[in-house]
């Protein structure tokens, strides 16, 4: 585990609050849980807590001065650079972390081959790749997560979604597609007053 890490900046905090893309099922949970092991490991008297929010966005203005908490982007979302170059943020730590196995879901069998799908835009080229022979896409609507995608799916609002297994589970959809995972590269932020500094990191790490 702790060869897929490379940390940068934390340090010895007893209690820290992961801020990430929710709602339950999506990637960003499944990283989130990840750096919750490699931090218990690290520092096994941690208590970590986890906020599941609606978008990176609203997760970045989640965040508090008063405790440690980070901030974790998965690094094919489009808009990453906005987290890089806010002043307010410090890369802490960098993951390597394959995702939950994705694939095209739906609620049930298909009654038309033109089909509406929603995804997040971050793995929307996956669509074609997974798409069964003998469907086509009609449209592509995007979703604030693979998650929500799944929801819309299950409320009928579309006819299959781009999602995560887990994210299909929860909602109650079955696969209509083969599925693969995404070999993905997590980046991990602070804000830059709790980012430690080298000689701190030093004694994290002896």
């Amino acid at each position: 585990m702790d060869s897929n890490f490379l940390n940068f900046g934390i340090a010895n905090w007893h209690k820290v609050t992961i801020h990430t893309l929710g709602p339950n099922g999506t990637s960003s949970e499944a990283a989130a849980s990840f750096f919750t092991q490699w931090f218990g490991r690290r520092y096994p008297d941690s208590c970590v807590q986890l906020h599941l929010c609606d978008s990176y966005e609203y997760a970045r203005s989640s965040m508090e001065e008063h405790t440690p908490e980070v901030l974790i982007v998965a690094n094919a979302y489009p808009q990453i650079n906005t987290f890089y170059m806010d002043p307010r943020l410090s890369l802490v730590a960098t993951f390597m972390f394959d995702t939950p196995l994705y694939g095209l879901v739906s609620k049930g069998p298909l009654s038309k081959k033109k089909l509406t799908v929603a995804t997040h835009p971050a793995p929307v080229l996956l669509i074609e790749e997974l798409l069964p022979q003998g469907l086509e896409v009609g449209s592509v609507i995007f979703a604030l997560s693979t998650s929500a995608a799944a929801a819309a799916v299950a409320r009928g609002e579309v006819d299959v979604a781009l999602t995560t297994e887990v994210a299909a589970k929860i909602h109650g959809l079955q696969f209509i597609s083969s599925t693969r995972p995404i070999r993905m590269l997590w980046s991990v932020f602070s804000l830059s007053s709790w980012c430690a500094q080298p000689s701190m990191l030093n004694v994290a790490n002896g």
